[in-house]
């Protein structure tokens, strides 16, 4: 065991050690400025959030040490039975935990809540991990496939049930470890089309071209560049995507001039009947050329269509009222500033007011006078950019990108797949907590309510992404066990 002992110590990367202490440090200090109380201004009153945050971090770096004194290969061993606790605790979570704030995600225990949804995210990432370990896994076999996908998609729809959209989202980033593992891009491809479509329709809807919604016009043209542009660059046929060019400038020439003269057209109408066209001419290009891709072509701009009249109904219908008022205000459809648009409207004023050099430490007026709801939690980040000002904000988005190259290294030296894509899944989760927190921040992305990683208070996070990175180092530091 000694010797054991030693090995990992040596083998144990350091930096990543460093990165997280100081995140973690960092993190602590700016928990303090955001609850500081004028009344009680002890770092260490454990009656305060700052105190509090003190003890989760001293149990994470227990555990943080026991993670690193238990054997590597109970990780890859056990994989699926962490999963399955897990999942059966979200399941339990469902019918158990309180109604807090419109959610049913916390565990009550005592005077200690957890949420489990934080450790899925280590749980997932094993079980995906093991799967990939598995001798003759191929992302190319279907069963493997669905196999991976279902890992990924059962803690969604289990989170998603507990009411709490933004901790499922999440796990939506690991489509990135499977790009990494040899999924086509395409799969990124249509994540990105629909993420487009779904903007330019919801923000379009309510301008309308006669009686017609903008957004769905707009989308037919978007579905019908994208087909030309996968002729182009996916199916290499130049012939046929000059074709579809040569008939949309014809199309459009001819609503132009009716236009002109007075006529009445109907936009809408016309994109449909294009469309309708052009998937008749990639039916008959399919038949005379028997290509996959000419089929794969087909089934984008069918499924395109389908997705732009599912629009609506996913909007109205299956977004709760809250949701659709923050992407309402996120797009700049309504302003809200005392309802839904309040929050990110008082965090880029906390932030704007920070200039380049910041207030300085616990000067900060907006943070010290509560303007900014969760302020210490999912908004901590307005607390850095007001007291430390853009050059605080930027050394902390650098010390997150550092932290993730650093991960992608230890990933890519990895000698088996398990290792790998335990790593890769790390970098996505922390990747998506970074870009969507402090983009939710800015008012970039809608506010769904995810930590700032190490940063936002609270032990079932700090735990959470502790357990996550610290299985990473146990696993890389194996290596020269193994070898």
């Amino acid at each position: 065991m000694g010797s054991k002992s030693i090995n990992i110590w040596r083998s144990i990367d350091w930096m990543t050690v460093i990165l997280y202490l100081i995140l973690v440090l960092c993190g602590w200090i700016s928990i303090y400025a955001a609850s500081y109380d004028f009344d009680n201004a002890s770092i260490f009153d454990f009656a305060e959030r700052s105190g509090k945050q003190l003890i989760w971090i001293g149990l994470s770096l227990v555990l943080a040490f026991m993670i690193l004194m238990v054997d590597f290969r109970v990780y890859e061993t056990y994989a699926y039975l962490f999963y399955g606790i897990i999942i059966l605790l979200l399941i339990a979570t469902i019918f158990l935990a309180p109604d807090i704030k419109g959610s049913r995600s916390w565990l009550v225990l005592g005077p200690v809540s957890l949420q489990p949804a934080e450790f899925a995210k280590f749980a997932t990432a094993l079980a995906l991990a093991r799967s990939f370990g598995t001798y003759g896994f191929s992302l190319k076999n279907r069963r493997d496939l669905f196999r991976a996908v279902f890992i990924i998609l059962l803690p969604i729809v289990l989170i998603i049930a507990q009411k709490e959209t933004g901790s499922a989202l999440v796990f939506a980033s690991l489509i990135f470890v499977l790009y990494r593992e040899g999924l086509s891009g395409l799969f990124l491809f249509y994540g990105l089309c629909a993420v487009v479509y779904f903007v330019v329709a919801v923000k379009y809807s309510s301008v309308l071209w006669g009686e017609i919604p903008a957004g769905e016009v707009l989308v037919f043209v978007l579905i019908l560049l994208v087909v030309v542009g996968m002729l182009l660059f996916y199916q290499r046929n130049n012939r046929a995507a000059r074709y579809l060019m040569l008939g949309y400038l014809a199309v459009g020439a001819v609503c132009g001039i009716l236009m002109y003269f007075d006529v009445p057209v109907n936009l809408l109408y016309v994109c449909m009947g294009t469309t309708a066209a052009v998937i008749v001419y990639l039916v008959l290009l399919y038949f005379s050329t028997r290509s996959l891709r000419i089929l794969t072509i087909l089934a984008t701009a069918v499924v395109s269509v389908v997705f732009l009249f599912s629009v609506d109904y996913a909007f109205n219908e299956v977004l709760e009222s809250h949701q659709q008022k923050r992407i309402k205000v996120t797009l700049g459809m309504e302003e809200d500033l005392r309802g839904a648009g309040y929050n990110v409207n008082q965090s880029k004023i906390a932030i704007g007011s920070g200039g380049f050099w910041g207030k300085g430490f616990l000067n900060g007026t907006q943070t010290k006078l509560k303007y900014v709801p969760e302020q210490d939690t999912d908004f901590i980040f307005c607390t850095i950019g007001e007291e430390e000002g853009f050059w605080g904000a930027v050394g902390v988005i650098v010390l997150f990108v550092t932290l993730i190259f650093r991960l992608i290294a230890i990933g890519e030296r990895q000698h088996s797949a398990f290792g790998r894509v335990y790593a890769y899944c790390v970098v996505s989760i922390l990747f998506f907590h970074l870009a969507v927190n402090i983009g939710m921040v800015i008012g970039l992305c809608p506010v769904i309510g995810i930590p700032l990683p190490f940063f936002s208070y609270g032990g079932s996070s700090l735990w959470g992404f502790t357990i996550l990175l610290f299985v990473l180092l146990r696993i890389d530091a194996s290596r020269a066990e193994r070898h």
